[in-house]
């Protein structure tokens, strides 16, 4: 693997920090404070291409490459997570899944809509009760003349009340267990379809984050996405881009706490000199730069094999397991530096601390990350009832 990145992956991460320092950070602050989940700033990320950067231009993508999507989200999550959001939940989750496992026709009808940012996408697999165990869905798809009718709660899902499509979820026959799911393309727009905004979250409180409700929600045949009883296999797929996604913005936290740190220790004095000059701040600034580049590398890794079409599952697991656990330990150690000032909002570290802390939970626990990789190294599958 190459390191050096080439000119034109060196223009689009400089013209994304770019973007980044001159429209997504001047409003990351006042959006955090009024839980402003912000479409106009939305709209600015699908005019830059950054909702739907690894799609084909054929369907209104940008046509990059996940390294280079990474360099992307990197800058994104370092200047606001919740804008990160927006882009990992659209492109990720939502737009790759489809690209995957859609007809052509599903492709042709969504992923230009998408990737414009006309529409809005959401992931609908966890539920109340289902969260690391992603094949046990409660939420039901019954046989209709032409089509099915779905029944059932959605919960913790970002952009859930804006989107105008949603991916949902369901269990066609409980007998079947995990071969019994499938992943329907559902219009928010459908009697029976609700949402519900969740309030108090920890962080994240410029991202739009929901419950959802169906009652007997009625679609076509042509909503399936890829084939009844593909559903998991689609959930699989996505988490691994999803996954990808939160890695580099996770080392855009990373980056943004070291950055941040170093600026304020050269400035801030006590005993006489910069706090910068003493051995125990280099200490802890040494550790972030330290953890920052090593997750970088890591998340480099998963998208280098993304893109040469090699099994990745493993390496997009280390990376996400091992970026999301640095970034909140960076955090916590950038608020060190700063003393009480960290404490406030008045420096973004403070927002780093609150956001950073769900990276480790969704798209898989940390836990769930270690049981992939013990998988991989054993060969045994802990998830598995022995």
């Amino acid at each position: 693997m190459d390191f050096d990145l080439s000119d034109e992956q060196k223009l689009v991460r400089e013209t994304a920090r770019d973007f980044a320092n001159g429209e997504i950070v001047p409003r990351a602050r006042e959006n955090d404070r009024n839980a402003h989940f912000d479409l106009e700033l939305i709209a600015k990320l699908a005019a830059q291409g950054y909702l739907g950067a690894i799609m084909p231009r054929e369907y209104g993508g940008a046509g990059l490459d996940y390294l280079t999507y990474g360099l992307i989200v990197e800058e994104v999550g370092r200047a606001c997570s919740a804008m990160r959001t927006v882009v990992s939940v659209q492109t990720s989750l939502v737009c790759s899944s489809i690209l995957r496992w859609g007809t052509e026709q599903q492709k042709q009808h969504y992923l230009p809509k998408l990737c414009s940012g006309e529409w809005l996408g959401c992931f609908g697999l966890t539920e109340p009760d289902t969260g690391s165990d992603a094949a046990n869905q409660r939420t039901r798809a019954k046989r209709r003349d032409g089509g099915w009718s779905i029944s059932g709660q959605k919960m913790w899902i970002s952009m859930g009340n804006h989107a105008r499509v949603a991916l949902i979820f369901a269990q066609t026959d409980p007998a079947l267990a995990h071969r019994g799911l499938a992943c329907f393309l559902v219009d928010t727009e459908h009697p029976g379809f609700s949402s519900q905004e969740i309030h108090g979250k920890m962080g994240l409180h410029g991202s739009d984050t929901a419950s959802l409700a169906l009652d007997e929600v009625e679609v076509p045949d042509d909503a399936v996405l890829g084939n009844v009883g593909d559903g998991f296999k689609v959930a699989m797929s996505a988490l691994d881009s999803g996954r990808y996604s939160v890695a580099a913005g996770c080392v855009g936290i990373c980056q943004g706490c070291v950055e941040h740190s170093t600026a304020y220790a050269r400035e801030r004095e006590q005993f006489g000199r910069p706090i910068a000059s003493f051995q125990l701040v280099q200490a802890m600034i040494a550790e972030m730069v330290v953890q920052t580049d090593a997750a970088r590398m890591l998340t480099w890794r998963a998208g280098f094999l993304k893109d040469a079409g090699r099994p990745n599952t493993t390496e997009t697991s280390i990376a996400k397991l091992y970026a999301t656990e640095a970034a909140v330990a960076c955090a916590n150690t950038a608020i060190q530096v700063h003393g009480g000032s960290g404490y406030v909002d008045d420096h973004p570290v403070e927002r780093y601390f609150r956001d950073v802390r769900v990276t480790t939970l969704y798209e898989g626990t940390s836990q769930i990350q270690k049981l992939i990789i013990g998988r991989a190294a054993t060969g045994i599958n802990a998830l598995v009832p022995q």
